[in-house]
């Protein structure tokens, strides 16, 4: 019988003893997965950079627009021949934190560079928005539709009377599952027709819109394209000689029509002095390829021209008709072909067709101690019609002619009507 030696057995016992010690080690921690990278796209969308939770995104985006504008029948020649750079803006727009919005949008356009949108949107919710910036009026329904999405090339002589975009402060949202958008705004003030930058007069404008969908998230399928509006201004306006506070209105071939006074002399230059109000019901109603769309501005401005004042009440109004005659359907926010067009099989695209009346009428008593009646028109009518070829939704063609009769506004009689044929190639991403 053998005998195991002392040593041997005190290394046995001691592994012995060991091995539960070892068995109850804690496994070692697994490695922490590596952070998602940012994400990269370029796509029709424009060129965008985001992280992976989408609470920081950065987009570059852009707008060009070259026109032509062509005059027939013009025998004072009152218009001009010229193909025109009509816009062009890069955009920079983004969002940080998942709820602060920005957008940077200069316009090197029409030889004016300017910086039409320059804002920041906080929103904790789609119900609550508070924006600061410039950025546009909430008012003219033509106006807030995108001009890459507008059916007609130029916009309607309701925006004659519209104010563009001004610097301030908007509380806005959508509630009730979005069939009603509201809009309240502190805001420099501005003349009508023009965008501002600096307010002049340390006088403030309000505005407020209320624009409701009723039938949008439910109801008749035939009336879910639906929505009806209201908005209003009010502020006041003193001008001085060097900002008169008053602008001059153009025509749809954007010619001057109408202008007031102005000298270098004291007392010659008319000039806003005191309460200006607007108003504008508004709706439209687009159901597969029909588009409507029809609104009604009102502008009152109190003016005055040395020791005399008056209270003006300019008003405009517009009817427009839209048909996509295939490819798509109609929309306020622009027409997206089903397929985008194919070159090389014709195949594709999306055709749309527009028709168009709208009419301006200006204060009697305009005339002629504020306005000259030989230069400046008293009332315009105008009727149009358009059409737009869509390859993609971000690239169109389109053409317009558009007829416009005056009353006043020339030395004997008439202003001569206005035929201006207008073209445009587009690229929007």
């Amino acid at each position: 019988m053998s005998v195991v030696p002392g040593s041997t057995l005190l290394v046995v016992t001691g592994l012995l003893l060991a091995a539960p010690c070892v068995s109850a080690q804690p496994a070692p921690p697994e490695p922490s997965p590596a952070p998602e990278a940012p994400r990269i796209q370029l796509s029709e969308e424009g060129f965008s950079l985001s992280s992976a939770d989408k609470a920081f995104v950065v987009k570059f985006r852009g707008q060009l627009q070259a026109d032509g504008r062509f005059f027939f029948d013009d025998p004072e020649h009152t218009g001009t021949n010229t193909f025109v750079m009509r816009r062009v803006r890069p955009m920079l727009e983004g969002t940080f934190f998942g709820f602060v919005d920005f957008r940077f949008m200069p316009d090197f356009g029409s030889m004016q560079p300017l910086v039409q949108d320059a804002w920041i949107d906080f929103h904790p919710s789609d119900k609550l928005r508070l924006r600061a910036g410039k950025f546009k009026t909430p008012f003219g329904l033509e106006l807030l539709q995108a001009a890459v999405n507008t059916p007609f090339i130029e916009r309607s002589l309701t925006v004659d009377l519209v104010p563009i975009r001004d610097v301030g402060l908007e509380l806005h949202g959508d509630v009730l599952g979005g069939r009603v958008q509201y809009s309240i705004a502190a805001l420099n003030g501005e003349a009508d027709g023009v965008s501002s930058d600096l307010n002049t007069d340390d006088s403030f404008d309000l505005a407020a819109r209320l624009f409701v969908q009723p039938f949008k998230p439910g109801g008749p399928s035939l009336l879910k394209g639906l929505g009806v509006g209201f908005a209003v201004t009010r502020g006041q306006q003193f001008g001085t000689s060097s900002n008169s506070g008053v602008s001059v209105l153009r025509s749809t071939g954007q010619e001057i029509i109408f202008s007031y006074l102005s000298g270098t002399a004291a007392g010659t230059t008319v000039t806003a002095h005191g309460e200006h109000l607007r108003f504008a019901p508004q709706g439209y109603f687009y159901k597969g390829p029909l588009g409507l769309l029809a609104e009604y501005v009102s502008s009152t401005q109190e003016v005055q021209l040395g020791d005399a004042r008056a209270r003006l009440r300019h008003h405009a109004w517009q009817a427009l008709a839209s048909w996509v005659v295939f490819g798509g359907d109609a929309a306020y926010d622009g027409v997206k072909p089903t397929t985008p067009f194919d070159p090389e099989t014709g195949q594709g695209g999306a055709l749309e067709v527009a028709v168009r009346y709208h009419a301006l009428d200006l204060d009697d008593d305009a005339f002629p101690l504020f306005a000259n009646p030989t230069q400046s028109v008293s009332a315009a009518k105008g009727f149009g019609v358009g059409a737009n070829w869509y390859f993609n939704k971000r690239v169109r063609f389109g053409a317009n002619f558009h007829r416009t009769n005056y009353e006043g506004g020339a030395p004997t009689g008439d202003r001569a009507p206005e035929n201006v044929l207008l073209t445009r190639f587009q690229v929007a991403f």
